[in-house]
């Protein structure tokens, strides 16, 4: 680590102007949470391998900026060379920079790995002292790392139909519509997810994101697609040239959004500009360009004319994030399959945990028989050894792809840790008397899935119950909304703290996302959630969103429950301001353990709620399980009362 930020400071001070400071950002050209092996960069220069956060190089310290996920994490990550800045306790790091770093400061950030809206904000907090934002020709980071990771080449995939619910026609047409109602002559789509669902292709180039490295451009007329040309199979080819997609190289973007701006942009076969603004295709191009602030990379921004650029958010975002009936049906039967793996997997855990540690095990309460952690590694039961043993059990079932998100398996410690990933060099090994989280998904061609729960195979404290359901209540809390159209997340995020806060009691994430149709599995571009932004987008019927509170004490345990729901319109009494309501649907099927809940603090209304869930566990996974698996899910399922 030394010698890479040594270097990177030789390479600031060189460069033309020399750099007083040096951003690393976590994000790649298109703006996304996970990005490819050679994109890893900002974990490259810092060894925080977290999925968010920001490295900031003086030529005298390094500082790293991530949210309330990761304190944990990175603070036991980064090495004494680097100061941990935790977001919404410290200084931003564009006010940081502002105050920090002297007038004139220059600093050098890679403008493709840099959204539109960070750039001008942070262009906005340096005028003052009248800084400086350059943007590098090349990316610093690259020049030092030496076995940087090659390009993914993986093929590109078409996304049937009877998947995807929506045919590319259907939704070009509707993406056309807002174009025309916008006086916009094309949109630039940069977002990775946004391009797949848009042209219903699908691929591998980022783990765990079923997407294509790629950009797209649609006009009135015509539409474009963005990628390495061998990745792109026959079927693909004609997928898109049955559509009127024409195939472009990856980098060409950069030249033809220039084009775009210039007025001179159209297919290969319509090259001419008439003198009234439209070419051979017939396409306006005098017209705004539409680009997405939060996602257009910075690099693109200053090609397109300032005064000709809509810079709102992309009309894709909410259109992808209102799944039509043939994706909700898809994700509910990729639910049930998928719950039917984690019951499997609990099974499994609860037979191991009792007979390689005496534990227990998941009914009974009791100190484990034996307190001797296994010798034989054979025998060992480890955090990443458990969770292989999940994906395995996923992988059994009809259209798994692979899994939507590093599983999370914790365990005691460790579960304090909210975005924990464990390694196979240092990963815990199964502790039979303390609590284990594992929060986990999968990507199935029918839909994505994300589900957490938290277990003990002992006796767990009186302290641990009271928290897990505090935690369950705040769950039901959610789950048993109903609120008005135009109610946001922001608004909603309180009824999943307050029984936490009855205890003083509370968690540093937000309660929720949105997930994908076999897509990313932290879809927006809603939330629930206390930060401003979840203010910004209505919750909306046919949108899907996770429950998913918890709470975690730095050193010992750490508890959430999280359940995938899908946003129906409510069938209410009244209909005050005719404004129609909404509710929740969950579609995760899997038993909260019945030894973690301290009844006496459920209300009768939440006891029904958990009998009625657990019963329906029951019906809904019974084909899917074998005898011996049913036996326990029934026995896992029986009702519980005060």
């Amino acid at each position: 680590m030394t010698e890479i930020l040594a270097d990177l400071r030789s390479l600031m001070a060189s460069h033309s102007p020399p750099l007083d400071a040096l951003v690393v950002p976590s994000e790649d050209y298109h703006q996304s949470e996970y990005v490819s092996a050679r994109d890893k960069r900002r974990e490259f220069v810092s060894g925080f391998t977290g999925s968010a956060g920001l490295a900031l190089i003086t030529m005298n310290e390094a500082r790293l900026w991530t949210d309330g996920r990761y304190f944990l994490q990175a603070s036991r990550q980064l090495s004494d060379q680097w100061k941990l800045m935790r977001l919404g306790e410290d200084p931003a790091v564009d006010i940081w920079m502002a105050d920090n770093l002297p007038n004139n400061a220059a600093v050098g950030v890679d403008p493709w790995c840099i959204s539109v809206d960070t750039a001008q904000r942070w262009e906005r907090a340096f005028a003052k002292k009248q800084q400086n934002l350059v943007q590098t020709s090349t990316n610093l980071v690259d020049e030092v790392w030496k076995n940087r990771p090659p390009a993914e080449t993986n093929p590109a995939m078409v996304q049937p139909l009877k998947f995807a619910g929506r045919s590319v026609a259907d939704k070009l047409e509707a993406l056309r519509g807002k174009l025309m109602q916008e006086k916009a002559q094309g949109i630039i789509i940069t977002a990775l997810d946004e391009v797949a669902w848009l042209y219903n292709v699908r691929g591998t180039d980022v783990s765990y994101c079923p997407v294509v490295h790629s950009f797209a451009i649609v006009t009135s007329k015509s539409a474009f697609f963005y990628v390495n040309k061998e990745k792109v199979s026959s079927e693909v080819s004609s997928h898109l040239e049955e559509n009127g997609i024409e195939v472009r190289e990856y980098g060409e973007v950069s030249s033809d959004v220039a084009l775009l701006a210039a007025n001179k942009f159209s297919p290969s076969s319509a090259t001419d500009i008439t003198e009234n603004g439209i070419n051979e295709a017939g396409e306006n191009t005098c017209g705004f360009v539409w680009v997405d602030p939060g996602s257009c990379c910075y690099a693109l921004y200053p090609k397109l004319n300032s005064d000709k650029v809509l810079l709102q958010q992309s009309p894709l975002a909410l259109a992808k994030a209102i799944k039509n009936p043939v994706e909700l049906d898809g994700l509910r039967k990729a639910h049930i399959r998928d719950g039917a793996a984690v019951v499997q997997y609990l099974v499994w855990l609860d037979k191991q945990m009792q007979e390689r540690y005496g534990a227990a095990g998941y009914f009974l309460e009791a100190a484990s028989k034996n307190k001797q952690r296994q010798s034989s590694e054979t025998l060992k039961l480890t955090e990443v050894s458990v969770s292989d043993k999940l994906e395995g059990f996923r992988a059994s079932k009809e259209h798994f792809r692979g899994l939507s998100f590093p599983t999370i398996s914790s365990v005691g410690p460790n579960a304090a840790i909210i975005h924990y990933s464990p390694s196979v060099e240092t990963c815990s090994e199964l502790d039979p008397d303390s609590i284990y989280l594992f929060d986990s998904g999968a990507q199935y061609q029918d839909g994505t899935t994300d589900i957490t729960r938290t277990v003990h195979f002992g006796k767990p404290s009186t302290h641990e119950k009271a928290c897990y359901t505090a935690v369950l209540k705040g769950h039901i809390s959610l789950d048993n909304a109903r609120f008005p159209n135009g109610t946001t997340g922001h608004t909603l995020d309180i009824l999943a703290r307050v029984p936490l806060w009855k205890d003083g009691l509370d968690y540093r994430h937000g309660t929720g996302h949105g997930i994908g149709s076999y897509l990313n599995v932290h879809e927006g571009p809603h939330l629930i959630s206390f930060r401003l932004h979840a203010r910004h987008v209505p919750l909306q019927a046919s949108m899907t969103v996770t429950d998913e509170p918890g709470y975690y004490e730095d050193g010992n345990f750490g508890i959430r429950l999280e359940n995938v729901l899908i946003i129906n319109e409510a069938d209410t009494k009244f209909n005050f301001g005719d404004k129609g309501y909404l509710a929740f649907e969950h579609i995760t099927w899997v038993p909260y353990q019945k030894k973690l809940i301290d009844v006496s603090l459920l209300s009768p209304e939440e006891i029904e709620w958990v009998n009625s869930y657990h019963s329906t566990c029951r019906d809904i996974l019974a084909s899917y399980l074998n005898e011996s698996e049913m036996e326990w899910l029934k026995k896992s399922t029986e009702p519980i009362s005060v």
